[in-house]
């Protein structure tokens, strides 16, 4: 593979080297000179050391076309199975000059209408691409390399793919990106690496160590990484604000490190600067580690706990104590939320906007009321599964949340047309209501949503004993409303 890319840049002498990597393995393979046209293997640390210019990083699957060679030819002698590969490469010449290569001049004239693009306008382009395509084009000609490589269009990583090594990748890139600030990253704002199950804490360490000014973090569904190297991340990283650890099972609590606890002055305290942390999925969290991050991550806005199965009211008593800026708060799925963890939640007053409770199976009209009295601009409700609901707490929370644009109370059985009538006649501004599997629910109930709530855009009936007659008085009176029905005579 050495041999072709010598051919294809034209490189030769000790100027030009190339570096191909498996990820997945700790030999790496080496072209030689071009002069003697032979491949061999070295170790890619040392290799990368000899470059005298950085090289980019291309993250790629091999299997894709124009991997190799750039032309989707595949020539390499090195075997490669369906694994990611991170190759390096030192830039590419301005021309061809191997002298085995006889190319007709191409006059002026004809120059590739793309080429004429200022570089403003290519970099423009270039904002687009994720990274590995980023990548790919520093390997065309030397003015792609120096644009693919402007500072504005590394304040974003974003790599994705479950045969990925990550942990080579982000150390590749980062080592590229501290180029002229050593051992720093001063651009990089946000790494997203969502469903790269390879990542490991080795990554977020190198993340940790390189991008002080991290500001955003994506690792969903990345479940080998742990406490640890979360630590080090929200300890080395303080302008980090929002956080994404969805799906990291082994992830039981956001904290400072005890050595960054112990650098920090008495006036900073032991504080995050984390303003949105989504810990869905995380199913060993408990009431302990939620004691803890509410402690640490005093500025929280926005915080989803779906699916914590562990949680209990008890932890929401500690979470209110410390984290009073909430104004997104999910707790769905979390069996052992129960009315007095609502009204722990209440607590939160008209700050909080947005609340999703679905499946709370001990929820009832007493929890809904504690929430309406106190928190009058609600705006988002989901109390979907919440079977202990009745027409009382629909209408208690209509009377005194008037300004709700979403609810929804599927599969309360105990709702029924009383309980729409009173949501229609309060809460004119509502614009998407689901009363999936609502079995009280009938057509009459319909015709009075619609009457009134004409800027309702989604209504759920799916599994409702409902009549193709209601739901086309619906679309007259709500046009811009898509109806999701089982109904197969209306459509």
């Amino acid at each position: 593979m050495g041999a072709n890319n010598g051919k294809q840049y034209g490189s030769e002498g000790k100027g030009s080297s190339s570096i191909s990597s498996d990820v997945s393995s700790s030999t790496d393979h080496t072209p030689t000179q071009a002069q003697k046209n032979v491949a061999t293997s070295e170790d890619s640390d040392l290799s990368m050391r000899t470059l005298s210019t950085p090289s980019p990083a291309l993250i790629c699957p091999p299997n894709l076309p124009g991997f190799q060679n750039g032309r989707g030819s595949s020539t390499s002698s090195s075997s490669i199975t369906g694994e990611t590969v991170a190759m390096v490469h030192s830039p590419p010449p301005t021309r061809l000059t191997h002298p085995l290569i006889r190319l007709a001049s191409r006059p002026q004239k004809e120059q590739a209408s793309i080429e004429r693009l200022p570089d403003q306008c290519m970099v423009q382009i270039f904002s687009f691409l994720p990274t590995n395509q980023l990548c790919r084009c520093a390997r065309v000609c030397r003015r792609w390399y120096n644009l693919a490589w402007d500072p504005r269009l590394w304040r974003t990583i974003r790599l994705t793919g479950e045969t990925i090594n990550v942990d080579r990748a982000l150390k590749v890139l980062t080592r590229r990106l501290c180029q002229d600030t050593p051992n720093v990253c001063l651009m990089l704002e946000t790494v997203t690496v969502s469903g790269c199950r390879r990542l490991t804490d080795r990554g977020l360490y190198t993340i940790a160590q390189c991008c002080p000014e991290l500001r955003r973090l994506e690792v969903s569904g990345c479940y080998n990484i742990s406490n640890e190297a979360v630590f080090d991340v929200v300890s080395l990283c303080p302008n980090l604000e929002h956080l994404d650890v969805s799906g990291c099972s082994k992830v039981t609590c956001i904290s400072l490190t005890r050595e960054a606890s112990i650098k920090l002055s008495p006036l900073h305290g032991k504080q995050i600067s984390i303003r949105y942390l989504d810990m869905t999925d995380c199913f060993v969290l408990e009431d302990e580690g939620l004691h803890t991050i509410a402690a640490h991550c005093t500025q929280l806005t926005h915080l989803y706990l779906r699916r914590c199965v562990r949680l209990t009211d008890e932890g929401l008593r500690y979470l209110m104590i410390y984290c009073t800026s909430i104004k997104e708060l999910s707790v769905s799925d979390c069996r052992f939320v129960s009315d007095f963890g609502l009204r722990e939640i209440a607590k939160l007053e008209a700050r909080l906007r947005y609340l999703s409770i679905a499946h709370c199976g001990r929820v009832t009209d007493v929890g809904i009321r504690y929430v309406a009295k106190y928190c009058s601009k609600l705006r988002y409700l989901n109390a979907r599964g919440c079977e202990g609901i009745t027409d009382h707490g629909v209408e208690y929370l209509a009377k005194n949340c008037t300004k709700l644009k979403s609810l929804d109370i599927g599969k309360c059985p105990l709702v029924s047309d009383t309980g729409l009538e009173c949501l229609a006649l309060n809460c004119f501004n509502l614009k998407r209501l689901s009363l999936k599997s609502c079995e009280s629910i009938t057509g009459q109930g319909l015709q009075i949503v619609a009457a009134n709530c004409f800027d309702l855009q989604m209504l759920n009936v799916q599994d409702c004993e409902v009549s193709v007659e209601a739901l086309r008085f619906v679309k007259r009176h709500c046009k811009r409303c898509v109806i999701e029905h089982t109904n197969p005579a209306f459509f």
